[in-house]
Formats: C-alpha cells, structure tokens, sequence
C-alpha cells in the first residue's frame, strides 16, 4: 500500500514537471516576449563564457531598414510569409541535395531559426529538434510573422560576439540599422549561416558572389512581395 502510493505521488510529480517543462513553461516564454525584448540568448552566453564578448542591442523592426528582412528572406526563407512555420518543400531540397553528397543545406525557416535562437541550446538531438517544432508552433500563432522577423532581426549571430542588426551594422558599417543600404544588408545577411567562419568586411570569393546574388534575389523580394508581411 505504502509503495504504492509512493509510486503513484512520484508517477503525479513527474507528470506535473513535464507540463510545467514542456507546456506551460514554453507557453508563458512565448507570451512574455510577444511584449518584451528577450534580453539574452542561450548561445549569447555560452559564446560569452567562451571569451568572444556581448554586444546586443535591440532595436524595434520599424526602425531597421527594409533592406535588412527582404536580403534575409532572399538569403534563408523565400517563402516565409507564405508557410506557417515549416517549409517542407525546402525540406526536401535539403534532404536530397544532402543524400547526393553535395554541399550540406538546411531546410530550417526564419521562424524555426528564431525558436531555436532564443528558447533553445546549440547542438543536434532529437529532443532539441522535437522542442524547436514545437516553439516554432507557438510563436507562429502567438506572435506573428512581424514579431518573428523582429525578434529574429535582433538575436542572428553576425559574428565573434555581434547579435542584432543594430550591433552589426555599428560594427560593421558605423550606421544605425535603420540606415543600412541594400549591398550592406546582402552583406550581412551572405555570412549566414556561418557568422564566425565568413567576414562581412574583406570579404572571401564565396561571401562576394552570394552577396551579389542576395541582392539581385532582394530586387525579386521586393517586387513580388514576399517580404509585405512585416512591412
């Protein structure tokens, strides 16, 4: 009998704790920074803790320059105004480009790389990627595609230590986000996904040629209206 409701009590707690952890936690953080700034990521402080510095600043998405969001929905997510989340065509893009042996691509959307940027650790797991998911659902419908670009826009890693649009373009151009040009926008947005191998300034041929192409993609964003849902 004693056993037994011991078990039982112990099967409760558990049950209560993966709630809290996986359900009510997640959705208190997303409805918490649908109206707050998150303040930190959890790679913010591990690249802090492994020396390479912080500089973050926030910066509201109406006063980033319009080049910035069209050059990173040309560069990582041409349908993100269209999708709800997870973009499976690109999915498959990735996962046959991948099984042919040719240069790794992902698949992840820009609402999907900004669960991970601000909820999640680094690495590759199962339950990091089951978590990502379901982040990725909950800031779909609590925050919206112009919430997620904004929080997006200030959490991307530039570089050793650089997150946000607004710390990149000081440190990078010596203007303000919201005075960012197109070039200078393709620029940033052509180090990604490796903002600690590629240089936004002096460039590689690598970086110079997808820049080149981001900003011509940039023209089509524009032009057909891919990036009018955080305008």
């Amino acid at each position: 009998m004693f056993w037994g409701r011991s078990l039982r009590r112990l099967l409760r707690n558990i049950a209560l704790a993966l709630f809290i952890v996986l359900v009510a936690g997640p959705i208190v953080a997303v409805i918490l920074f649908r109206f707050v700034p998150p303040p930190v990521t959890p790679l913010m402080v591990i690249r802090a803790v492994e020396g390479k510095g912080l500089d973050h600043r926030w910066r509201p998405i109406d006063e980033v320059a319009p080049a910035l969001p069209r050059a990173l929905i040309a560069a990582e997510d041409a349908r993100f105004c269209e999708h709800h989340g997870f973009d499976f065509n690109a999915l498959q893009k990735a996962y046959a480009n991948n099984e042919a042996g040719k240069k790794i691509r992902g698949g992840s959307t820009i609402s999907q790389q900004t669960a991970k940027n601000v909820f999640l650790w680094p690495g590759r797991s199962y339950v990091r990627k089951g978590l990502e998911a379901w982040f990725t659902v909950l800031i779909e419908i609590g925050w919206g595609k112009k919430r997620i670009m904004e929080v997006y826009l200030n959490s991307i890693e530039f570089g050793p230590g650089i997150y946000g649009a607004e710390a990149a373009s000081r440190r990078y151009f010596g203007v303000g986000a919201d005075k960012l040009t197109q070039a200078q926008a393709s620029r940033l947005a052509a180090i990604l996904p490796s903002p600690l191998k590629w240089r936004v300034i002096k460039p590689g041929k690598y970086v110079a040629k997808r820049t080149q192409k981001i900003g011509k993609a940039s023209g089509a964003v524009r032009r057909d209206g891919l990036a009018d849902c955080v305008g």
